[in-house]
């Protein structure tokens, strides 16, 4: 996977610095719960990883299509990200996505990137792979919103 990463500008030290801590912190959020790690991000750009767990199957014994889609959610977000500071926000407006085979009990890797950015809408696509098959899993296309932070609880 590394092929796509390299089409993209490596981040600053601080930046890289800022995403690695990306969903950990003293407080857990969804990311953290399900076990998302990133890898790599870059400018416009992103690769993480879900590690296998038993309790993110389904009871087919395949993991469960809402953690596939969570992973290609948060995937972009970094890369989203890598070009604005820490005030700007931004959100899904609109995500599609297809499941292309089933994921086996092994870790699920994802890469993001940006295809467009225009001044309040940002357009995403996204992939994840097995890591230890090699299989397409899935594929997404997303649309942010990007918008000046809120106060928190507004």
């Amino acid at each position: 996977m590394t092929a796509r990463a390299e089409r993209f500008e490596e981040l600053d030290d601080e930046s890289k610095a800022r995403w690695a801590k990306f969903g950990r912190g003293e407080r857990i959020y969804f990311i953290q719960h399900v076990g998302i790690e990133v890898e790599e991000v870059r400018f416009d750009y992103c690769r993480m990883r879900l590690p296998f767990r038993p309790e993110l199957e389904q009871p087919m014994g395949v993991v469960h299509g809402g953690a596939i889609a969570t992973l290609l959610d948060v995937v972009v977000v970094p890369a989203i990200g890598s070009r604005y500071g820490a005030d700007v926000g931004y959100s899904t407006v609109d995500m599609h996505v297809q499941y292309l085979s089933a994921l086996v009990k092994e870790d699920a890797v994802a890469e993001g990137w940006i295809v467009k950015r225009g001044r309040s809408v940002v357009f995403c696509e996204a992939e994840i792979i097995g890591a230890t098959s090699g299989k397409s899993i899935a594929r997404s296309v997303l649309t942010y919103n990007v918008s000046p932070a809120r106060p928190m609880g507004v």
